[in-house]
């Protein structure tokens, strides 16, 4: 006896349901005269006009007499001979989420430039048909069908469908003619031989390419015979009835019509299973003592440590020690892992090939996110197909997370397959650099691959960078090829070694509790050797120099901040100090030699202009300066005082690096990453950019940011009366900042921290809340304020179209570089910024949660489509930017 092989539906879950439309038979009556002086529209339908007319069918999955999915259709086909599609039709679901009942339902529609009087549209049914795909043995149906089709109904899809594929024979008489048993000898002949084709299709009969045309010319004349004497049976048996259909004054019956159709074949047998979901954990809902009666008095346990016996709310729970319980791995699997990897199998797994289910299996784990765990079985396999992975770059990091680095015969076999391995990409080297990688062997790895980047690139990365520096091995920082790197490649740059001394010295002289000793000590040590690695070359002390006269300048401008935000007196007393201590010849602020400017190097500086500065409205009073840079242009420069400005450093890194992965698939959307650096733990500065806030251009051109964009770009020609460009540019940056905030989870939104500049840029200020926290109550996702909206003309205005396919084409390329925007954010996880160490597990989660990235690319841009409309309608959201209006209102 053979073994029967079978697979589950389960194990189709990638692929989705298909159905070919192959072609439709049959004949049909002519339409009498007298139905159609009654019914003239019928003289245009397609159908009754040529036997070949153009019909189009659409598929739609039912079950429980409900629709599972949305109709599908065929493409424009004309026909010649025969209607023949021969066309394979996806379905948006899988196998493996049928349900049991599932049934296709299938419709052929008819064409008439005349509306039908039931349905007002110009297409109407020529016929419909269901057909389960489970048979009976709830086995999944393969191959070809043969479906009847109930002339002028659509497929209904119901349990008790009325529009069977298969109609049972009717029962027969003694006293039936001999008529009726010729046609059933012909149509169970033409059965028996579409059988004989079915086997022929699947390989149970050989094939013989001379004799099968002949066959099959054969039984195309033996089908059409059959057809006919089966169309010529019903009207004998209909010929005493007067019966007509609604719609037509014709009799469904009369016609006889059977649509072929395929379904997919497979090489077993695919049998239904439901999902099986794992048992529900063991309740710990506590019952109070009183809560019920207690027929016998409960068991002595013996608790094991830790566990108190005084918990009198305990109820009928019966709580045990479990000495495994906080163990990281079974250590019986350890053992098993550590005796199979130890064995020497590198001859053996070096030409070792996965089947095709293993392999696809393995591709699948290369294509999950950084943040998924791999269980123990998946660790063993990539493991075992080490060898056949190497080729594909995206496995490496894959590769080390498999290996127990911890075991030094294990790490000994891992280590040279890293130099073997295909080289990696910049993100991935991330990963590699991470807190769960502390082995040198990896974390040199990655340096070594850090090495082929360019200053530009490095320097986008270099936040993280630093605060990478805690994960290596000794944690203090000896010995690391990470230091060392960034030592070597800052003292050759002007401005990787700007921002490195900056970044340093921001955390080497942070001393609040979040702060751990050891890791200040760190970056002071890193920092020290820096400088000493300057002092080797001439110009390496030119450099230092420079840097310490940065700090001297920025220390006098702190000073100064400092004062006016302490100082007495209301902002215009605070104004005049400022502006008579900048003309002070004693601060040296004037003029002074040239200088790189420390938020941006390129820009060489010598000197501040005393009368061009100002004290903002704000309860830390930041101060706005105007540097004269050497090509005597104004520099606008904001100093703040009593504020970490790590947190907004970070999102404009992040900010800047988006804009760029953007710009490299041709997708310039004018972001505004405007310069920002922390110079100490409650210090920094950054770029002042000329623009309004939406809540003055509001007020100023009473309630309307279009008539803003038309009194700074007015163009008459133009559709709203502004000019093309700066349209275009107010679109672009509207849609990139709404994507952007809303993967960055970004707070606290309100129209004073969403500016606008007079070109049409827009772009959003003040971070002081990521991560999805906000200090308002239901505050929208994504902020897309209705003023923004008007902005463009209003939602029926084709620019708001555009403004949604620039977001949905900005949410598709950011998803595409998910790995490394994680890779960044994990980096930061021990670092000291406001909302990351609220929860700083959580903190990556909640970037990836906001990706979508276990949905599919046309399912999440559906999802994410929806969230811009339920975005765009928030009425909430409008009436908590009316309060803060209030509140600013009674504030001033």
């Amino acid at each position: 006896m053979e073994a029967f092989h079978f697979a589950t539906t389960t194990d189709l879950s990638e692929l989705s349901v298909h159905v070919k439309i192959d072609r439709l038979d049959g004949h049909q009556k002519p339409i009498p005269y007298s139905v159609l002086l009654k019914r003239p529209d019928l003289r245009h339908r397609a159908s009754n006009t040529n036997p070949h007319s153009e019909l189009y069918v659409t598929a739609q999955i039912w079950a429980d007499s409900k629709p599972l999915t949305v109709e599908v259709q065929t493409v424009y086909k004309s026909f010649k001979n025969a209607r023949i599609w021969s066309e394979w039709l996806p379905l948006p679901i899988t196998y493996a989420s049928l349900p049991v009942s599932a049934q296709i339902a299938i419709t052929v529609w008819d064409l008439s430039p005349a509306e039908d009087k039931d349905s007002d549209k110009h297409a109407v049914p020529f016929g419909g048909t269901t057909i389960s795909l489970f048979d009976k043995d709830n086995t999944l149906r393969k191959g070809r069908q043969r479906c009847r089709i109930h002339r002028f109904k659509p497929a209904d899809g119901l349990s008790n469908t009325t529009t069977p594929w298969v109609i049972p024979p009717a029962r027969k008489g003694r006293n039936d003619a001999p008529q009726e048993h010729a046609v059933d000898e012909q149509i169970a002949e033409m059965e028996r031989l579409e059988e004989l084709l079915k086997k022929q299709e699947m390989g149970d009969i050989p094939e013989n390419p001379w004799l099968d045309k002949l066959v099959f010319r054969k039984m195309e004349k033996i089908k059409d015979k059959a057809l006919e004497a089966e169309h010529a049976a019903i009207n004998r048996r209909k010929s005493q009835s007067n019966g007509t259909d609604g719609l037509s004054g014709q009799d469904p019956e009369a016609d006889l019509f059977y649509l072929d159709i395929e379904l997919p074949r497979f090489d077993h047998s695919i049998v239904f299973t439901d999902i099986e979901y794992p048992p529900p954990p063991v309740s710990d809902i506590k019952l109070s003592s009183d809560s019920e009666i207690r027929l016998r008095p409960p068991p002595e346990v013996s608790f094991g440590p830790g566990i108190g016996t005084d918990d009198a709310e305990a109820g009928r729970l019966i709580r045990i020690y479990d000495p495994e319980i906080g163990r990281r791995a079974n250590p019986a699997e350890d053992k098993h892992r550590e005796l199979m990897r130890s064995q020497q199998t590198d001859s053996l797994d070096r030409d070792r090939r996965p089947n095709v289910h293993v392999r696809d299996k393995l591709f699948a784990l290369i294509d999950r996110g950084p943040l998924d765990e791999l269980t123990a079985q998946e660790r063993d396999e990539i493991w075992k197909f080490r060898y056949f992975l190497s080729t594909r770059k995206r496995a490496l990091t894959k590769f080390v997370k498999s290996v127990n680095w911890h075991n030094d015969n294990e790490a000994r076999q891992a280590a040279p397959m890293l130099d073997k391995w295909a080289e990696i990409d910049v993100d991935d080297a991330l990963e590699l650099l991470g807190p769960q990688f502390d082995h040198r062997v990896v974390r040199s790895y990655a340096v070594e691959r850090l090495k082929k980047a360019g200053n530009d690139e490095l320097q986008l990365y270099l936040l993280q960078l630093v605060q990478a520096l805690k994960y290596e091995a000794a944690g203090d920082g000896d010995d690391s090829s990470l230091a060392r790197f960034l030592i070597t490649r800052a003292a050759d740059s002007l401005a990787l070694g700007n921002f490195l001394h900056w970044y340093l010295s921001v955390e080497a002289s942070d001393n609040s509790v979040d702060q751990a000793e050891h890791y200040r000590m760190l970056f002071i040590k890193v920092a020290y050797e820096f400088h000493t690695e300057l002092d080797n070359t001439a110009e390496g002390r030119d450099r230092r120099k420079t840097l310490r006269r940065q700090s001297e300048l920025l220390t006098v401008i702190g000073r100064l901040s400092k004062d006016v935000r302490e100082g007495s007196g209301d902002r215009t007393t605070k104004y005049q100090r400022l502006k008579k201590a900048l003309a002070d010849p004693r601060n040296e602020l004037i003029s002074f030699e040239p200088l790189p400017l420390p938020l941006d190097p390129s820009i060489m500086i010598n000197g501040i202009y005393p009368d061009d500065c100002n004290v903002l409205k704000s309860s830390l009073m930041p101060i706005v300066l105007n540097f004269r840079t050497t090509d005597n242009k104004k520099y606008p420069f904001i100093f703040k005082t009593g504020d970490d400005l790590r947190q907004d450093q970070l999102v404009i890194q992040i900010i800047t690096l988006m804009d760029q992965l953007l710009k490299k698939e041709n997708l310039d959307l004018k972001l505004t990453p405007y310069r920002i650096l922390a110079t100490g733990p409650v210090t920094g500065a950054f770029q002042f950019i000329p623009s309004m806030s939406l809540a003055a251009a509001l007020s100023k051109h009473k309630g309307s940011l279009l008539s803003y964009l038309r009194a700074n770009n007015p163009d008459e020609a133009a559709p709203l009366g502004v000019r093309k460009e700066a349209m275009d540019t107010y679109i672009k940056s509207c849609a990139g900042y709404s994507v952007i905030t809303y993967l960055l989870g970004v707070g606290d939104r309100h129209l004073d921290n969403l500016l606008v500049s007079p070109d049409g840029r827009f772009f959003h200020v003040d971070f002081g809340y990521i991560l999805g926290r906000d200090p308002k109550p239901y505050a929208p996702q994504m902020k897309i304020a209705p003023q923004m909206i008007e902005g463009m003309g209003g939602m029926d205005h084709p620019n708001y179209l555009a403004f949604k396919e620039y977001c949905l084409t900005a949410w598709s390329t950011l998803r595409k570089s998910s790995n490394l925007i994680l890779n960044l954010f994990a980096l930061m996880k021990e670092a000291n910024i406001q909302d990351i160490k609220v929860e700083r597990e959580g903190s990556v989660k909640k970037v990836e949660q906001r990706m979508w990235l276990g949905k599919s690319e046309a399912e999440a841009g559906r999802e994410f489509e929806k969230l811009i409309e339920e975005s765009v309608a928030d009425r909430w959201a409008g009436f908590i930017d009316l309060a803060h209006d209030v509140m600013q209102r009674l504030r001033g």
